[in-house]
């Protein structure tokens, strides 16, 4: 399985913003500097990051964004079920466009079905809080600040 880099920007300003002190504002061009990827692209994350109720922005002067709910109730599962397009793993997960003429006696699919299920299952252990329980080595890292 691979993630869009949607998903991949999503988890990153999550973190990002998850080593932020609580409350504390940041920037779209901020986090983009840091992580080196582009703001257009992270503008739309964002965007939609505020939609689904985990980031807040805060517009004017001085304004910026940051974790609106916190970290521990963030789960990754759930996340990436929500920023990933699809999880059509190959052709024949597809209802429409299926061209594959093993679809109706292929045993694979169920196997990938499995393992799909599984993915998710163990990322649904997980919320962002279990990627910043090194805080202070990430912030040293995003903030340049000596451990």
């Amino acid at each position: 399985m691979r993630l869009t880099l949607y998903t991949d920007f999503s988890l990153r300003v999550l973190m990002y913003l998850g080593t932020k002190e609580v409350g504390e504002l940041s920037t779209i061009q901020e986090i983009s500097d840091r992580y080196q990827i582009s703001k257009n692209h992270l503008t739309k994350v964002v965007h939609e990051l505020g939609k689904m109720g985990l980031i807040e922005t805060v517009r004017g002067r001085g304004g910026g964004i940051r974790l609106n709910v916190k970290p521990e109730e963030i789960n990754v599962g759930e996340l990436i079920r929500k920023t990933e397009d699809d999880f059509y793993l190959v052709e024949c997960f597809r209802e429409d466009g299926n061209q594959c003429i093993l679809s109706s006696a292929c045993k694979l699919k169920g196997a990938l079905h499995e393992a799909l299920a599984a993915y998710l299952a163990v990322l649904d252990k997980y919320t962002i809080a279990d990627f910043l329980v090194n805080k202070d080595e990430l912030a040293a890292i995003l903030f340049d600040k000596p451990l």
